[in-house]
């Protein structure tokens, strides 16, 4: 049975923050096991000593980041507030509870942050390191990728990069996603950072845009060789627009025989994570005015979901499920670009194809924070990559 399981025994007690007086083991996400974790703060507490009158509390955080502390005299709850506090410039809050808790009680924090959010413009600014490589894998100036090996022997395991956009050409390019393969190749691990032709470019749309990020894929056969790279452990991440074309990456053996986007043996990998990008191209129509400023969408698909129902369908992992491939979706509770509720959605309905799938929400940050290696969510996010990557695809 497929499980997503490493990710799980470290994020469950840091997002949940549980700790009567010992830390308690998660099982696994299974298709029998859906897990939907909300973290709570950046870091999980540090330890509960006992007091002659109560315990002593310790929490590990960011300077000066504000949140609860909660108490319950179970798991199941009822959470009551005790406290509201702000960690020093130390990064930790130290808390006595001696307001007659129970012998035995739970305890978890709520964090309270609501700062300014990450900009477009301050994402694209992150800095980032030329690629190894640059390799074409098409004729056309858009359709090449960055590689980024470690200079270790090898073999080495390798993310697939697909940066988002709302799928146009004015709005982003690879760029966004060359901070992540920086820290990723420094952590040991090779990204291949794919650009393909968007909205705005000849080709591109239904079915230019998919086959580009199909054949960019299937290239790492030609390239594993020389590379050292280890095709038995690749996954692929995308954010926002990116992270539904990785959707789709690990979805397209799905895909029947005789339609445009199919392809004989694709590329299997072990695992997707999605960064806040929508697994249901009609799901995302109701926000592409606000998000994208126009029908993105329809322009992607040629049409509207009434006129071309098998290119949503053949483009949508929703359609496709179960895919059979473990699933890590990261959202921001503050993302106004994609909404939680699709994440929620595609969630649910791959549990309930029997798919191994992983919710990780964050309160307090939005939709670029995800996607930035500079970020408090992207210890989460690179635990997930080493995670997914011991599968076998």
């Amino acid at each position: 049975m497929i499980t997503v399981h490493k990710v799980l025994l470290w994020a469950a007690v840091a997002a949940c923050n549980l700790l009567p007086l010992e830390l308690r083991r998660a099982q696994a996400a299974t298709a029998s096991n859906f897990v939907t974790i909300n973290y709570k703060q950046s870091l999980p507490p540090l330890s509960v000593e006992s007091l002659t009158n109560g315990v002593r509390l310790r929490f590990g955080g960011n300077p000066a980041q504000r949140f609860t502390i909660e108490r319950a005299p179970a798991l199941s709850g009822p959470w009551t507030s005790i406290t509201t506090r702000t960690a020093p410039s130390s990064t930790l809050l130290q808390y006595d509870d001696t307001n007659q808790p129970p012998a035995q009680a739970f305890y978890r924090t709520v964090h309270t942050n609501s700062g300014r959010l990450m900009s477009p413009g301050e994402f694209q600014a992150l800095p980032s390191k030329p690629a190894d490589y640059q390799i074409a894998y098409g004729e056309d100036p858009n359709q090449f990728g960055e590689l980024r090996v470690p200079p270790s022997d090898g073999p080495h395991p390798l993310v697939i990069l697909i940066h988002g956009g709302c799928w146009t050409a004015s709005y982003a390019t690879l760029r966004d996603l060359r901070p992540m393969g920086d820290a990723l190749k420094a952590a040991g691990i090779a990204t291949w950072n794919i650009e393909y032709r968007r909205l705005g470019q000849p080709g591109a749309g239904w079915p230019g845009t998919y086959l580009d990020i199909g054949t960019a894929v299937d290239q790492l056969r030609t390239l594993a060789p020389e590379h050292r790279l280890d095709l038995s452990r690749v996954i692929v991440m995308g954010h926002s627009a990116g992270g539904h074309l990785a959707m789709w990456v690990a979805a397209r053996s799905r895909l029947p025989a005789g339609t445009p986007l199919y392809v004989e043996d694709p590329l299997r990998v072990s695992g997707v994570i999605n960064l806040a990008g929508t697994g249901d191209m009609e799901a995302v129509i109701p926000f592409e005015a606000q998000s994208c400023q126009g029908s993105v969408v329809e322009a992607m698909l040629g049409g509207t979901p009434a006129k071309f129902p098998e290119r949503y369908a053949q483009a949508s992992a929703i359609k496709m499920l179960p895919i059979g491939t473990p699933q890590v979706l990261i959202w921001a509770d503050r993302d106004d670009n994609v909404p939680l509720s699709i994440g929620e959605a595609y969630a649910e309905a791959a549990r309930a194809a029997g798919d191994p799938v992983l919710l990780v929400v964050f309160p307090g940050l939005g939709h670029f924070e995800i996607g930035s290696p500079l970020s408090p969510c992207w210890p989460v996010v690179r635990s997930a990559i080493e995670s997914l990557l011991e599968n076998k695809p």
